[in-house]
């Protein structure tokens, strides 16, 4: 592999809001599509060797919208599922947990169907798509989740992945992973895309998506 093209999905209700958002399957807002859509012209000249996607539909929705094609759908791309802390904002669940952080005290469990993990495990999930992306020829795109994506690229980069704290990354953004004289760097990061326009002006959503950026 020479490149790794890291694209975080566009905006959704929750995001927006600042809710953990993990496996609940939720759709882009018009902004979240309008921020998609924007990522066709960066990645235009671009070949892919491999594109792998979330199974969550706002990943999928982005990876269209963005002109990606013949991509595979791996469920190790998922976000951290929050467990009991999914849907529920840092206020409020610093409320009963004062001066809670993800990064350092993790989640609660959750129930049956969405336990929660910890940030171990979702390590562990992000090292095996690094060995399957790194046996590819080329250049290779994910397209999955913020919290995902920053473990990842700590793991990229060999630091613990509570140093995925360390990378913000916002929705429908593209960041790059590659090599600086063989050994692994990251070349490019939360790089914004410019919004579409109609009629040579930014779309009421685009125009939005200029002024504001979601905090999770």
């Amino acid at each position: 592999m020479d490149e790794l093209i890291l694209l975080r999905h566009g905006e959704t209700e929750w995001s927006r809001d600042g809710r953990h958002t993990g496996r609940t399957d939720i759709p882009l807002t018009p902004k979240g599509e309008d921020q998609a859509r924007a990522l066709a012209p960066a990645l235009k000249g671009m070949s892919f060797s491999l594109v792998l996607v979330s199974p969550a539909k706002r990943a999928i929705r982005t990876a269209e919208l963005a002109g990606l094609t013949g991509f595979e759908i791996d469920a190790d791309l998922w976000e951290w599922d929050y467990g009991g802390y999914e849907g529920i904002t840092t206020p409020d669940i610093r409320k009963k947990h004062p001066g809670w952080y993800l990064w350092r005290d993790g989640v609660v469990p959750g129930d049956a169907e969405h336990p929660g993990e910890t940030i171990e495990r979702v390590a562990e999930r992000a090292d095996r798509v690094i060995a399957r992306v790194t046996r590819a020829e080329g250049t290779v795109a994910l397209v999955a989740h913020g919290h995902f994506l920053r473990v990842l690229t700590a793991r990229w980069l060999d630091l613990p992945p509570q140093d995925g704290r360390l990378f913000k990354l916002d929705t429908g953004t593209i960041s790059a992973l590659g090599f600086e004289h063989e050994q692994h760097a990251l070349t490019r990061w939360n790089a914004p895309v410019t919004p579409p326009t109609v009629n040579g002006a930014p779309s009421a959503t685009g125009a939005r998506s200029a002024r504001t950026s979601p905090t999770t």
